[in-house]
């Protein structure tokens, strides 16, 4: 994969406005607590050699960043330098870091009070500084499932054997540590024979630590932990040492690259054998999670995360899974550029899509990432629970045995004594009376605590066995291994069975389970969904699918009940199952970069489950939304023909494209890159958020195979579009590339709703590849511009708006309203208004504002151009007279804005944060205060009064205005079709 020269820029870019952000408020004056700063220049994974004395570091193409050589231990020399130069210029002492960055970050972790952060803010050699902020963590047959296995599975004809699969990877696993002890980590048979390779480019470590330390070998090859930002809140029987506490780090790894044929016993219960998905692969723990006694899981700080990443891709590891929680709207934090940078350095990694549940809640949408979703498999996981009416229902269970008829009972109508009946019905410690449930199947339902957590409450009090009931249908159904034989169902059964277990007399049998494999996959309904929210749908989350219910894999005795293997569900779940494919692929394919692996794996996926039908969710048939790009098909993923290669330059325009990266760059970034329109990253999937009539996308491909290909499109359109692929066939060598065009085009296709197809290059030589692309669109009616500006006191602008319907546009102006300008000076600087009781001072200033009845809009708004450079003012907008915050603009610099429609009086104080103290004095500020009527000011028109409007339509209206004084004037150009409000453009006139 060849990355352009600008990516010295792209990553020099992610600089100069400073961002203070995070899930822990900052502390008072005096109080410490952790900050994460980055600073100015390129770490090692991106430096391409500018500073002169300082060679290249950046891997060439094909290649990954090795770390340690030579040239990347004098640049991370020279970054600490820096790092320490640029706290001693803001008057911290060195001594503050508890972390130094250089690898994926170029910047350090430091306990700071609020004033120093403040002053490191201000710096020129820093790029940004974020508060520290808390994260949580999001097999026997899924090898069979997934094609790995067998005389005809890839392992087989791929590597020659699953002793092979995987040689010469090594996976990196970010997460709660690792139990060493677990036969999955067992060392490999000598002589390996890609021993070699692996020395070549592992630099890590085997850090033991003070407590219950880790042996490593040659499977388990490094174990570091980071406490760094976590110590507060880590419960007192975790392990100070990269030892695994809770399980899931256990439970990812082994997942991903656990050996071959382990034997695996829950609860005396043989099920067979376990294995990773690349089982030759080497394995280095990074442990940044710790346990969680109240809540059972595990988690971490931002800043520990970072450092785990950076130490990750500097240590030489070749895929990173990353089953961690993440944001669904920004791509523009901290560990999403160190990931950035990991992935630009020849890293693939695998980040889990969360497990709420929720339309639109995707998690880790950068492009540079595998977002996976999860999916059922195959194993038999069928019990039935027979009532003594006659009644019997199927549901979801693990535990083997059967339990014979016996009394039935809701634990909701047994509380035990001073416990609730609403404790009852969950089934909480302690809370089921043990006369009432001895012997009996007892009815819980799902909520609140753990669902094995449920079965133990049962066993406790006295119970044989547990119906476990959902309360919606959108909750998973999950086998789980209990500490009684367990039957979980839906709603619609659940209650049927407690309905009768209110009758006099009721019993209920549960059956062995029915080994027989199942339809499958079928979507989780914990997995997240898109449309994803960074992007507004122009880029389809998740990317793909992979098996994460009832996964049977290695875990930590003290974190499940003494027990070596568990059953674990979650996306956390399915992406080591996609970090194992990408060790496969890595393996056979040394040159492949992560994109072109992230690229094969979603290219060949497949949307249909074993029935030969369509996936399922919460019985309906899923959409790219649920399933992305589908669920993968290793066995494809090896000879996928084309690929969809997209670099860092390309990220940073998508970022850019998004209004993310302008938080994060040094101002003009954004501007001197082409203008990239979100949808046209060149990206395995299209997706269009907010189609207008019709957009055409452009992509291009590259030929991966050893022969020439020749390739035709294949369109399945969505309903009510029509699709036209230019050119539609591609004759293509080995190596080269070629460029399409996609024309979407709405003919009847609702508005306002996402509908979705797909594309297929469908290779005619050998007849065996198919390239699919899965299609999302959803139609709109109407776009425009959200401001139009310009600078002069009589002139004229041209409006372009966009349509997506047939009928007429009409426009209306209301406005042009002056600004009221108030001058306002300071004596003095704050970096902590007290928004909970705000009052003026040396550095805030009141602007009492009224917004009278029937006023269109106002806004409160300071520029950049009023003040000089290195000024950051802030402002704080009140109902009058009380401490009622209704609106704050406190960006990194002057440029604030701060919006509102209700009528009333409003304070609004002017805070001095910051100025360049280089100034003979404290600079004045400008407060512009809008009023927008609600009809015309009689400054300026709006021609033609309509506009006829046809799908795929761009008609042009124009604003005229004159006679305007010399301030600033705003208004509003507010669109119709006659009868619906369609949107609206502010008009702002320097």
């Amino acid at each position: 994969m060849r990355y352009p020269k600008t990516l010295a820029v792209v990553m020099t870019a992610i600089l100069a406005t400073s961002v203070m952000s995070g899930a822990q408020a900052a502390p008072s004056q005096g109080e410490t607590s952790l900050y994460l700063v980055q600073t100015v220049g390129q770490p090692v994974s991106t430096y391409e050699g500018s500073v002169a004395g300082f060679a290249r570091t950046k891997p060439s193409d094909g290649d990954r960043v090795d770390g340690d050589s030579q040239a990347a231990r004098q640049w991370r020399q020279k970054l600490r330098a820096d790092h320490d130069a640029a706290l001693k210029q803001a008057r911290v002492n060195s001594s503050a870091k508890v972390y130094d960055f250089g690898v994926t970050f170029n910047g350090f972790a430091a306990r700071l009070t609020e004033a120093e952060a403040q002053r490191l803010k201000r710096s020129k050699d820093v790029i940004a500084v974020w508060a520290d902020e808390i994260v949580h963590a999001d097999t026997t047959t899924t090898r069979d499932f997934l094609g790995l296995s067998g005389r005809k599975g890839v392992w087989e004809r791929q590597f020659h054997g699953d002793r092979k699969a995987g040689l010469g990877v090594i996976v990196g696993v970010i997460d709660s540590g690792i139990w060493p002890e677990n036969p999955s980590f067992a060392p490999l048979s000598e002589p390996r024979p890609d021993q070699a390779i692996i020395d070549a480019k592992w630099k890590g470590s085997c850090d033991t630590g003070p407590e219950q330390p880790v042996t490593c070998n040659n499977k388990l090859i490094g174990a570091q932990y980071f406490r760094a930002g976590g110590a507060g809140s880590i419960d007192e029987s975790e392990f100070f040492s990269a030892r695994d506490r809770n399980g899931h780090g256990s439970h990812t790894a082994s997942t991903a690259a656990g050996n071959f044929g382990v034997d695996v016993n829950i609860d005396g219960h043989d099920l067979g054998e376990a294995s990773g998905v690349a089982p030759a692969a080497r394995v280095a723990a990074y442990k940044a999670l710790w346990h969680v006694s109240s809540t059972g899981s595990a988690s971490g700080s931002g800043i520990d995360l970072v450092a785990a990443i950076d130490k990750a891709v500097a240590d030489g590891v070749d895929v990173i899974n990353y089953s961690i929680s993440g944001s669904p709207s920004l791509i523009n934090r901290s560990i999403d550029i160190s990931f950035f940078n990991a992935v630009a350095a020849g890293v693939f990694v695998s980040a889990s899509a969360g497990n709420d549940g929720l339309v639109s809640r995707v998690n880790h949408n950068a492009p540079w990432l595998t977002t996976v979703a999860a999916s059922t498999h195959d194993r038999g996981n069928r019990k039935t629970v027979t009532l003594g009416n006659g009644a019997s229902y199927v549901g979801v269970g693990v535990n083997p045995p059967a339990v014979a008829s016996a009394g039935l009972v809701n634990s909701e109508s047994i509380p035990a004594a001073g416990r609730t009946a609403a404790d009852a019905r969950l089934c909480l410690p302690g809370s089921v009376d043990p006369a009432a449930a001895t012997g009996k199947v007892v009815i819980c339902t799902r909520g609140s605590n753990a669902r094995v957590d449920k079965s133990m409450t049962v066993r406790d009090a006295g119970g044989v066995g547990m119906v476990l009931t959902n309360n919606t249908v959108a909750e998973s159904i999950n086998g789980d291994w209990h500490f009684v034989p367990t039957v979980h169902f839906g709603p619609d059964p659940g209650n049927a069975i407690k309905a009768y277990a209110a009758t006099a007399g009721a019993t209920a049998a549960i059956s062995a389970v029915d080994p027989a494999k199942v339809r499958a996959p079928e979507m989780a309904g914990f997995s997240n969904m898109g449309p994803a929210q960074a992007g507004g749908g122009d880029l389809l989350k998740p990317d793909i699918t992979a098996p994460g219910v009832d996964v049977i894999a290695a875990s930590s005795p003290p974190g499940t009940f003494g027990r070596s293997f568990d059953f674990k569900s979650g996306t956390s779940m399915s992406a080591p199952h996609v970090a194992g494919l990408a060790a496969l692929l890595k393996s056979k394919n040394p040159t492949w970069s992560p994109i072109w692996i992230k690229s094969a794996l979603m290219t060949t996926a497949s949307t249909k489950d074993n029935t030969g039908g369509p996936i399922q969710f919460s019985g309906g048939d899923t959409t790219p939304h649920n399933v992305g790009a589908g669920h993968v098909v290793p066995s494809k993923a090896f000879d996928p023909g084309l690929v969809y290669d997209s670099g860092p330059q390309q990220w940073l325009q998508y970022g850019c494209a998004l209004g993310q990266f302008q938080a994060v760059t040094a101002p003009g970034t954004c501007e001197s890159l082409p203008a990239l329109d979100p949808s046209d990253l060149n990206y395995p999937s299209i997706s269009v958020g907010d189609l207008v009539g019709t957009q055409t996308i452009t992509r291009t491909v590259t030929n991966v195979a050893k022969l020439p290909g020749i390739y035709r499109a294949k369109v399945t359109a969505p309903d009510g579009f029509t699709v036209k692929v230019t050119p539609s066939w591609l004759i293509l060598a080995p190596g080269k590339s070629a460029t399409f065009q996609v024309e979407l085009k709405r003919t009847t296709a609702p508005l306002g709703t996402f509908a979705f197809g797909s594309l297929t290059w469908d290779e005619l030589i050998l007849g065996n590849r198919q390239v699919t692309s899965p299609i999302a669109v959803k139609p709109v009616a109407f776009s425009a511009p959200g401001t139009v500006q310009a600078d002069s006191a009589a002139g004229s602008a041209a409006v372009t708006v966009q349509t997506g319907f047939s009928g007429t546009v009409t426009a209306t102006l209301a406005g042009l309203a002056p600004a009221q300008v108030a001058e306002l000076g300071f004596t003095g600087t704050s970096q902590g208004f007290p928004t909970a009781a705000p009052a003026e001072g040396p550095a805030a200033k009141k602007v009492t504002v009224t917004v009278p009845a029937g006023a269109a809009h106002a806004r409160f708004a300071l520029y950049d151009a009023d003040v000089p450079a290195g000024t950051d003012i802030d402002m704080y907008a009140y109902r009058s007279g009380t401490n009622q915050l209704v609106g704050t603009s406190a960006g990194g610099t002057s440029a604030e804005e701060i919006n509102l429609t209700a009528p009333g009086t409003y304070d609004v104080y002017v805070v001095m944060f910051a100025y360049d103290t280089a100034l003979p004095a404290i600079p004045d500020a400008k407060h512009h205060a809008y009023v927008v009527p609600a009809a015309d000011s009689g400054n300026a028109t709006v021609s033609p009064a309509g506009v006829p409007a046809t799908i795929g339509g761009r008609p042009t209206l124009t604003i005229a205005w004159s006679g305007l004084t010399d301030v600033r004037h705003l208004g509003i150009l507010s669109y119709s079709d006659g009868t619906t409000a369609l949107g609206r453009s502010f008009i702002l006139i320097h």
